[in-house]
Protein backbone atom coordinates (compact mmCIF):
# COMPACT_ATOMS: atom_id res chain seq x y z
CA UNK A 1 0.00 0.00 0.00
CA UNK A 2 3.35 2.09 0.25
CA UNK A 3 4.64 4.18 3.03
CA UNK A 4 2.98 7.21 4.73
CA UNK A 5 5.61 9.37 2.94
CA UNK A 6 5.03 7.83 -0.47
CA UNK A 7 0.99 8.59 -0.14
CA UNK A 8 1.53 11.90 1.08
CA UNK A 9 3.89 13.06 -1.81
CA UNK A 10 1.43 11.02 -4.76
CA UNK A 11 -1.37 13.10 -2.81
CA UNK A 12 0.87 16.26 -3.16
CA UNK A 13 1.55 15.80 -6.94
CA UNK A 14 -2.54 15.20 -7.27
CA UNK A 15 -3.55 18.88 -5.46
CA UNK A 16 -0.92 20.39 -7.61
CA UNK A 17 -2.54 18.52 -10.47
CA UNK A 18 -6.01 19.53 -10.11
CA UNK A 19 -4.92 23.12 -8.53
CA UNK A 20 -3.08 23.52 -11.77
CA UNK A 21 -6.37 23.37 -14.01
CA UNK A 22 -8.27 24.97 -11.70
CA UNK A 23 -10.63 21.87 -11.47
CA UNK A 24 -10.87 22.26 -7.70
CA UNK A 25 -12.70 25.55 -8.33
CA UNK A 26 -16.13 25.96 -7.02
CA UNK A 27 -17.03 28.39 -9.85
CA UNK A 28 -15.94 25.59 -12.28
CA UNK A 29 -17.79 22.76 -11.07
CA UNK A 30 -21.11 24.74 -10.79
CA UNK A 31 -20.46 26.08 -14.30
CA UNK A 32 -20.01 22.33 -15.60
CA UNK A 33 -23.09 21.25 -13.18
CA UNK A 34 -24.82 23.83 -16.26
CA UNK A 35 -23.17 22.73 -19.12
CA UNK A 36 -21.42 26.18 -19.46
CA UNK A 37 -17.88 25.48 -18.66
CA UNK A 38 -16.75 21.49 -19.54
CA UNK A 39 -13.34 21.72 -18.64
CA UNK A 40 -14.36 18.66 -15.68
CA UNK A 41 -15.29 17.02 -18.46
CA UNK A 42 -13.21 16.62 -21.00
CA UNK A 43 -10.15 16.39 -18.59
CA UNK A 44 -11.83 13.37 -17.59
CA UNK A 45 -12.65 12.29 -20.44
CA UNK A 46 -8.83 13.25 -21.67
CA UNK A 47 -7.39 11.58 -18.28
CA UNK A 48 -9.27 8.08 -19.00
CA UNK A 49 -8.74 7.56 -22.42
CA UNK A 50 -4.87 8.23 -21.99
CA UNK A 51 -5.06 6.10 -18.55
CA UNK A 52 -6.34 3.36 -20.03
CA UNK A 53 -3.58 2.61 -22.62
CA UNK A 54 -0.95 2.84 -19.97
CA UNK A 55 -2.67 0.96 -17.33
CA UNK A 56 -3.41 -1.66 -20.04
CA UNK A 57 0.41 -1.73 -20.84
CA UNK A 58 2.05 -1.68 -17.15
CA UNK A 59 -0.29 -4.40 -16.21
CA UNK A 60 0.39 -6.64 -19.74
CA UNK A 61 3.98 -6.64 -18.28
CA UNK A 62 2.79 -7.79 -14.58
CA UNK A 63 3.59 -4.38 -13.26
CA UNK A 64 0.52 -3.47 -12.14
CA UNK A 65 -2.88 -5.68 -11.39
CA UNK A 66 -6.41 -4.58 -11.62
CA UNK A 67 -8.73 -3.18 -9.09
CA UNK A 68 -12.04 -3.00 -10.77
CA UNK A 69 -15.13 -2.07 -8.65
CA UNK A 70 -17.90 -4.53 -8.81
CA UNK A 71 -21.08 -3.60 -10.63
CA UNK A 72 -23.66 -3.18 -7.98
CA UNK A 73 -26.55 -2.22 -10.11
CA UNK A 74 -28.66 -0.58 -7.18
CA UNK A 75 -25.65 1.30 -5.85
CA UNK A 76 -24.10 2.65 -8.99
CA UNK A 77 -27.19 3.97 -10.29
CA UNK A 78 -28.82 5.20 -7.67
CA UNK A 79 -25.22 6.02 -5.83
CA UNK A 80 -24.20 8.11 -9.23
CA UNK A 81 -27.53 10.01 -8.83
CA UNK A 82 -27.10 11.57 -5.64
CA UNK A 83 -23.60 11.90 -6.08
CA UNK A 84 -24.25 14.15 -9.23
CA UNK A 85 -26.65 15.75 -7.39
CA UNK A 86 -24.56 16.57 -3.87
CA UNK A 87 -22.00 17.60 -6.16
CA UNK A 88 -24.08 19.63 -8.06
CA UNK A 89 -25.23 21.75 -4.76
CA UNK A 90 -21.68 21.69 -3.36
CA UNK A 91 -20.09 22.29 -6.20
CA UNK A 92 -16.68 20.44 -5.34
CA UNK A 93 -15.96 16.54 -5.41
CA UNK A 94 -14.66 14.71 -3.01
CA UNK A 95 -10.72 15.22 -3.53
CA UNK A 96 -10.98 18.74 -5.03
CA UNK A 97 -12.72 19.47 -1.42
CA UNK A 98 -9.39 19.08 0.24
CA UNK A 99 -7.60 20.77 -2.29
CA UNK A 100 -10.01 24.03 -2.23
CA UNK A 101 -10.04 24.19 1.66
CA UNK A 102 -5.91 24.52 1.14
CA UNK A 103 -6.63 27.60 -0.47
CA UNK A 104 -8.62 29.14 1.95
CA UNK A 105 -12.23 28.06 0.68
CA UNK A 106 -14.67 27.70 3.58
CA UNK A 107 -17.83 26.54 1.60
CA UNK A 108 -15.37 23.38 1.18
CA UNK A 109 -14.72 23.15 4.48
CA UNK A 110 -18.07 22.80 5.59
CA UNK A 111 -18.49 20.18 2.66
CA UNK A 112 -16.16 17.89 4.39
CA UNK A 113 -18.16 18.52 7.87
CA UNK A 114 -21.40 17.69 5.66
CA UNK A 115 -19.43 14.78 4.01
CA UNK A 116 -18.19 13.34 7.57
CA UNK A 117 -22.05 13.29 9.08
CA UNK A 118 -23.23 11.38 5.20
CA UNK A 119 -20.49 9.05 5.84
CA UNK A 120 -21.36 8.05 9.17
CA UNK A 121 -25.02 8.20 8.39
CA UNK A 122 -24.44 5.52 5.34
CA UNK A 123 -22.34 3.67 8.00
CA UNK A 124 -25.32 3.50 10.32
CA UNK A 125 -27.72 2.94 7.65
CA UNK A 126 -25.77 0.21 5.67
CA UNK A 127 -27.56 -3.18 6.81
CA UNK A 128 -31.00 -1.20 6.62
CA UNK A 129 -30.38 -0.08 2.76
CA UNK A 130 -28.28 -2.97 1.22
CA UNK A 131 -31.71 -4.42 -0.49
CA UNK A 132 -31.34 -0.86 -2.18
CA UNK A 133 -27.45 -1.37 -2.92
CA UNK A 134 -28.25 -5.07 -4.57
CA UNK A 135 -26.22 -7.97 -5.19
CA UNK A 136 -23.05 -7.95 -6.27
CA UNK A 137 -22.61 -9.17 -9.98
CA UNK A 138 -19.54 -9.14 -9.80
CA UNK A 139 -16.28 -7.28 -11.32
CA UNK A 140 -17.03 -6.83 -15.09
CA UNK A 141 -14.76 -5.30 -17.20
CA UNK A 142 -13.42 -5.16 -20.70
CA UNK A 143 -10.55 -7.45 -20.06
CA UNK A 144 -12.86 -9.45 -18.08
CA UNK A 145 -14.83 -9.86 -21.12
CA UNK A 146 -12.10 -10.33 -23.62
CA UNK A 147 -10.36 -12.70 -21.07
CA UNK A 148 -6.60 -13.47 -22.71
CA UNK A 149 -7.42 -12.57 -25.95
CA UNK A 150 -4.24 -9.95 -26.09
CA UNK A 151 -4.87 -8.96 -29.51
CA UNK A 152 -8.19 -8.27 -29.52
CA UNK A 153 -8.22 -6.56 -26.37
CA UNK A 154 -5.01 -3.93 -26.60
CA UNK A 155 -6.81 -2.94 -30.10
CA UNK A 156 -10.50 -2.67 -28.57
CA UNK A 157 -8.69 -0.76 -25.79
CA UNK A 158 -6.56 1.61 -28.51
CA UNK A 159 -10.16 2.73 -29.92
CA UNK A 160 -12.20 3.23 -27.16
CA UNK A 161 -9.29 5.06 -25.80
CA UNK A 162 -9.03 7.21 -29.45
CA UNK A 163 -13.01 7.76 -28.86
CA UNK A 164 -12.55 9.18 -25.49
CA UNK A 165 -9.35 11.55 -26.54
CA UNK A 166 -11.79 12.55 -29.76
CA UNK A 167 -14.29 13.93 -27.44
CA UNK A 168 -12.14 16.16 -25.57
CA UNK A 169 -10.74 18.08 -28.16
CA UNK A 170 -14.11 17.87 -29.99
CA UNK A 171 -15.89 19.45 -26.82
CA UNK A 172 -13.01 22.18 -26.58
CA UNK A 173 -13.61 22.93 -30.09
CA UNK A 174 -16.97 23.43 -29.27
CA UNK A 175 -16.18 25.75 -26.61
CA UNK A 176 -13.54 27.49 -28.73
CA UNK A 177 -11.41 27.49 -25.91
CA UNK A 178 -7.67 28.84 -25.67
CA UNK A 179 -6.60 27.43 -22.62
CA UNK A 180 -4.63 24.43 -22.74
CA UNK A 181 -3.78 23.74 -18.60
CA UNK A 182 -6.59 21.14 -18.89
CA UNK A 183 -4.79 18.91 -21.36
CA UNK A 184 -1.35 19.24 -19.14
CA UNK A 185 -3.64 18.09 -16.21
CA UNK A 186 -5.38 15.37 -17.93
CA UNK A 187 -2.06 13.82 -19.25
CA UNK A 188 -0.45 14.42 -16.08
CA UNK A 189 -3.57 12.74 -14.32
CA UNK A 190 -3.56 9.83 -16.05
CA UNK A 191 0.51 9.02 -15.89
CA UNK A 192 0.18 9.84 -11.55
CA UNK A 193 -2.88 7.15 -11.77
CA UNK A 194 -1.09 4.61 -13.68
CA UNK A 195 1.89 5.10 -11.10
CA UNK A 196 0.01 4.93 -8.32
CA UNK A 197 -1.36 1.60 -9.84
CA UNK A 198 2.06 0.21 -9.79
CA UNK A 199 2.54 -2.66 -7.48
CA UNK A 200 6.36 -1.28 -6.80
CA UNK A 201 4.57 1.60 -5.18
CA UNK A 202 1.00 0.95 -3.44
CA UNK A 203 -1.01 -1.64 -5.98
CA UNK A 204 -4.01 0.32 -6.01
CA UNK A 205 -5.95 3.29 -7.77
CA UNK A 206 -6.28 6.94 -6.42
CA UNK A 207 -9.77 7.49 -4.39
CA UNK A 208 -10.85 9.84 -1.86
CA UNK A 209 -14.45 9.22 -0.81
CA UNK A 210 -13.54 6.26 1.59
CA UNK A 211 -11.90 8.50 3.83
CA UNK A 212 -14.82 10.40 5.01
CA UNK A 213 -16.95 7.57 6.48
CA UNK A 214 -13.09 6.31 8.28
CA UNK A 215 -12.62 9.67 9.71
CA UNK A 216 -16.41 10.09 10.87
CA UNK A 217 -16.71 6.49 12.33
CA UNK A 218 -13.56 6.97 14.27
CA UNK A 219 -14.57 10.17 15.70
CA UNK A 220 -17.60 9.09 16.58
CA UNK A 221 -16.14 5.40 18.04
CA UNK A 222 -18.65 3.60 15.15
CA UNK A 223 -15.92 1.35 14.21
CA UNK A 224 -17.24 -2.06 15.81
CA UNK A 225 -19.43 -3.10 12.41
CA UNK A 226 -17.87 -4.61 9.19
CA UNK A 227 -18.21 -1.95 7.03
CA UNK A 228 -15.69 -0.14 9.28
CA UNK A 229 -13.26 -3.45 9.08
CA UNK A 230 -13.73 -3.41 4.87
CA UNK A 231 -12.97 0.07 4.65
CA UNK A 232 -10.22 1.19 7.31
CA UNK A 233 -6.98 0.22 5.11
CA UNK A 234 -8.75 2.36 1.72
CA UNK A 235 -10.05 4.94 4.33
CA UNK A 236 -6.22 5.50 5.76
CA UNK A 237 -4.83 5.72 2.89
CA UNK A 238 -6.83 8.14 1.32
CA UNK A 239 -6.98 10.22 4.41
CA UNK A 240 -2.74 10.80 3.68
CA UNK A 241 -3.19 11.34 0.23
CA UNK A 242 -5.86 13.91 0.84
CA UNK A 243 -3.92 15.63 3.66
CA UNK A 244 -1.13 15.63 0.92
CA UNK A 245 -3.35 17.21 -1.35
CA UNK A 246 -4.14 19.57 0.77
CA UNK A 247 -0.94 20.98 1.86
CA UNK A 248 0.66 21.22 -1.26
CA UNK A 249 -2.36 23.59 -2.64
CA UNK A 250 -1.82 25.48 1.03
CA UNK A 251 1.69 26.01 -0.21
CA UNK A 252 1.24 26.93 -3.49
CA UNK A 253 -1.80 29.41 -2.76
CA UNK A 254 0.91 31.21 -0.18
CA UNK A 255 3.14 31.45 -2.27
CA UNK A 256 1.64 32.81 -5.24
CA UNK A 257 -0.30 34.93 -2.62
CA UNK A 258 -3.38 33.68 -3.67
CA UNK A 259 -4.24 32.47 -0.26
CA UNK A 260 -7.56 34.12 1.04
CA UNK A 261 -10.38 32.35 3.13
CA UNK A 262 -13.85 32.64 1.17
CA UNK A 263 -17.07 31.29 1.77
CA UNK A 264 -19.49 32.57 -1.42
CA UNK A 265 -18.01 32.24 -5.16
CA UNK A 266 -19.24 34.76 -7.81
CA UNK A 267 -21.31 32.28 -9.23
CA UNK A 268 -23.13 31.18 -6.39
CA UNK A 269 -23.75 34.73 -5.28
CA UNK A 270 -25.13 35.24 -9.24
CA UNK A 271 -27.42 32.75 -8.22
CA UNK A 272 -28.43 32.41 -4.98
CA UNK A 273 -27.40 36.09 -3.34
CA UNK A 274 -25.01 36.61 -1.05
CA UNK A 275 -26.58 35.23 2.52
CA UNK A 276 -23.62 33.54 4.24
CA UNK A 277 -26.30 31.36 6.52
CA UNK A 278 -27.52 30.20 3.11
CA UNK A 279 -24.49 29.32 2.12
CA UNK A 280 -22.93 27.14 4.55
CA UNK A 281 -26.32 25.08 4.90
CA UNK A 282 -26.36 24.26 1.17
CA UNK A 283 -23.04 23.68 0.89
CA UNK A 284 -23.85 21.31 4.24
CA UNK A 285 -26.14 19.62 2.49
CA UNK A 286 -24.51 18.82 -0.58
CA UNK A 287 -21.57 17.53 1.03
CA UNK A 288 -23.69 15.27 3.16
CA UNK A 289 -25.64 13.93 0.02
CA UNK A 290 -22.32 13.89 -2.10
CA UNK A 291 -20.67 11.19 -0.05
CA UNK A 292 -23.50 9.18 0.70
CA UNK A 293 -23.75 9.26 -2.59
CA UNK A 294 -20.40 8.23 -3.16
CA UNK A 295 -20.43 5.33 -0.59
CA UNK A 296 -23.62 3.33 -2.22
CA UNK A 297 -21.88 3.19 -5.46
CA UNK A 298 -18.46 2.71 -3.82
CA UNK A 299 -16.76 5.12 -5.38
CA UNK A 300 -16.31 9.09 -6.24
CA UNK A 301 -15.13 11.22 -9.33
CA UNK A 302 -11.25 10.14 -8.91
CA UNK A 303 -11.75 6.16 -7.63
CA UNK A 304 -14.65 5.59 -9.47
CA UNK A 305 -14.77 7.69 -12.52
CA UNK A 306 -10.91 7.76 -13.41
CA UNK A 307 -9.56 4.94 -11.82
CA UNK A 308 -12.16 3.05 -12.68
CA UNK A 309 -12.76 4.22 -16.07
CA UNK A 310 -8.96 3.70 -16.85
CA UNK A 311 -9.73 0.18 -16.26
CA UNK A 312 -13.00 -0.28 -18.36
CA UNK A 313 -14.92 -1.30 -15.87
CA UNK A 314 -18.44 -1.14 -16.68
CA UNK A 315 -19.86 -0.49 -12.85
CA UNK A 316 -17.60 3.01 -13.22
CA UNK A 317 -18.87 4.01 -16.52
CA UNK A 318 -22.57 3.46 -15.42
CA UNK A 319 -21.81 5.50 -12.56
CA UNK A 320 -20.26 7.86 -14.51
CA UNK A 321 -23.50 8.22 -16.66
CA UNK A 322 -25.82 8.49 -13.40
CA UNK A 323 -23.84 10.95 -12.02
CA UNK A 324 -23.49 13.29 -14.63
CA UNK A 325 -27.71 12.86 -15.19
CA UNK A 326 -27.95 13.65 -11.53
CA UNK A 327 -25.36 16.56 -11.65
CA UNK A 328 -27.10 18.59 -14.82
CA UNK A 329 -30.79 17.71 -13.44
CA UNK A 330 -30.12 19.61 -10.10
CA UNK A 331 -27.50 21.92 -11.28
CA UNK A 332 -30.51 22.89 -14.01
CA UNK A 333 -33.04 22.77 -11.36
CA UNK A 334 -30.74 24.30 -8.52
CA UNK A 335 -29.75 27.79 -10.39
CA UNK A 336 -32.94 28.20 -12.50
CA UNK A 337 -33.91 31.21 -11.73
Amino acid sequence: MGTILMIFLFGSAFGLIIQYASLNKYNVISAQSELKNNTVLKTILLTIGIGAILLSVIIGFNLASFHVKPFVLGGVVFGGLIFGSGMAILGYCPGTLAISVGEGSLDALVGIIGGLFGGLFFTILLPNIQWLIGLNLGKISLFSAIGDYHIIYYTTVSAISIILIYFSFLINKKEKNTNKKWIVSGVLLAFLNSIVFLSATTNRPIGASTSFPYIADILSTTTNNTYFSKISTPGNWEMIFLFGAMIAAFIVSVIKKEFKFRLIYSNWEKQKGSSKIKRIIWAFVGGFILIFGARMAGGCTSGHIISGGMQLALSSFVFAIFMFVGLVITGKLFFSK
